[in-house]
């Protein structure tokens, strides 16, 4: 059970890392791009991207991350006297709150009224920028949280102990 363990916090870390960075771009410099390009381009470009990405390997990514992160708060309760249960409690529940069901309360419908909408709304175009970014900030934060909560988990628990070679 403990290389189980191991194994989920080193998958759940590398996950929640990854999706930190995509999010991150996003926030950062992605949205403002389409932006730039006008409200017409920037929905065209952003309901694209939101269909494309559905059939991507980030699918996988995304649901194995929130999975074994639900996994890891779930073991951490009943394991609470192990070393770093609280990191991977408190890792799982920001992973999940955090970047899962905010994506599915916010950012998912907003991208389905995106879509809806086509190109041709400059004022849905306007709101979602402000809200999906608003949102994306919150998973973007979460993940990161999240990632660093399991490798506090995983650097209590003694690293890659119990990980077989």
């Amino acid at each position: 059970m403990q290389a189980l363990i191991t194994a989920l916090l080193w998958v759940s870390a590398i996950g929640c890392g990854l999706i930190a960075g995509l999010y991150f771009a996003f926030s950062t410099f992605i949205m403002t791009a389409l932006d730039r390009i006008g409200h017409a381009q920037g929905a065209a470009a952003m309901n694209s991207i939101n269909s494309t990405i559905l059939g991507s390997l980030f699918m996988p990514l995304f649901f194995g991350t929130t999975i074994a992160s639900a996994v890891l708060a779930v073991l951490a309760l009943f394991r609470w006297s192990e070393p770093g249960a609280a990191a991977m409690l408190a890792g799982g529940l920001i992973y999940v709150v955090g970047m899962f069901i905010c994506t599915v309360v916010y950012n998912v419908p907003l991208n389905n009224e995106l879509a809806r909408a086509g190109t041709g709304s400059a004022e849905v175009w306007t709101r979602y920028l402000k809200d999906w970014t608003f949102w994306n900030h919150v998973r973007t934060i979460a993940s990161k949280a999240a990632m660093v909560s399991f490798i506090a988990a995983i650097a209590v628990r003694g690293g890659a102990q119990g990980v077989p070679t």
